[in-house]
């Protein structure tokens, strides 16, 4: 356990920073923040207002961010022993955990202080969404299926859009879209998960490539990448949008193709292009076409 700050500790506040946003892998921000977006944009039927998108900014940050650090505090002494994962602030000595977790306090009082700011449902609401992203990072203690625990974390990010612009959640909407973003995890995270199966198995940690296998795993994630596409399907339909939202829908499904064909079992050369490059150019893309049938 870090109590005490290492040799290795960063001596600036600016090198500190860095470590910290790479602590919360900062720009991973990008898998959930389209997907936030694009449920306030069908919210409004719209753009939000400004003091809507930046509170929603805000809370997004706190939420992932509280997210993040309390995964590394419970996380540590795995990491620690698994040679991909050493290095991280925790393991490595640059960060101590009193640091952490008091950056997990802070990042929690960001989202309530943001939702607070928004509406009283939202506020209400925020609570639950803390306790549904850190119990995410225990479920790989007792279950396989940790990446859908991930994906309803994630799935906070549309539907808590919508509850901060409507105020309300009495819709199919959101919560179609929040289905599609849990079937979207589940499919690209057993894709990150290929590379840790012999570390979990070792250290008693549950994933399905560990339980299952690469091969079988992979099968599981094309068929909710298909359930994915299947839930933006429902999502336009009971939005009413049009062509262009369908267009991304079709562009999504061109690329989560791309992403499993470059992966194989025995192949995880390209693992980071498909987990990556890939997820960010779906969650983006869903957003930018959103934009377009609404306004368009």
């Amino acid at each position: 356990m870090t109590l005490t700050a290492s040799p290795n500790a960063p001596r600036t506040a600016f090198a500190k920073l860095r470590v910290v946003l790479e602590m919360i892998k900062i720009e991973h921000t990008l898998f959930a923040l389209p997907f936030a977006f694009t449920g306030a944009l069908l919210a409004a039927g719209g753009l939000p207002t400004l003091k809507q998108a930046a509170l929603i900014g805000v809370a997004m940050v706190g939420a992932r961010s509280a997210a993040m650090a309390f995964n590394r505090l419970v996380d540590r002494d795995y990491d620690a022993k698994n040679p991909r994962t050493a290095t991280r602030a925790l393991p490595a000595g640059l960060l101590t955990v009193p640091f952490v977790a008091a950056f997990t306090v802070a990042s929690s009082a960001l989202l309530i202080g943001a939702s607070a700011l928004l509406n009283p449902l939202a506020l209400a609401l925020s609570p639950v969404a803390l306790a549904l992203v850190f119990f995410y990072s225990l479920t790989k203690r007792f279950t396989a299926w940790s990446h859908a625990w991930l994906g309803i974390a994630l799935a906070v990010a549309p539907v808590g859009a919508w509850i901060a612009v409507r105020g309300t959640l009495t819709e199919w909407t959101p919560l179609l879209l929040g289905a599609a973003v849990v079937c979207w995890l589940i499919g690209f995270d057993i894709i990150y998960a290929l590379q840790d199966t012999d570390f979990d198995k070792k250290a008693g940690l549950n994933s399905l490539p560990a339980k299952y296998g690469a091969k079988t795993a992979l099968t599981i994630g094309r068929v909710a990448h298909a359930a994915m596409i299947a839930f933006l399907v429902l999502t336009g339909v009971a939005a009413h949008l049009g062509a262009w939202y369908f267009a991304g829908v079709a562009l999504a499904a061109i690329l989560i193709g791309i992403e499993h064909a470059i992966i194989s079992p025995t192949d995880l050369k390209k693992l980071n292009i498909a987990f990556f490059n890939v997820n960010i150019a779906v969650s983006t893309g869903l957003l930018v076409f959103t934009a377009l049938d609404i306004f368009l």
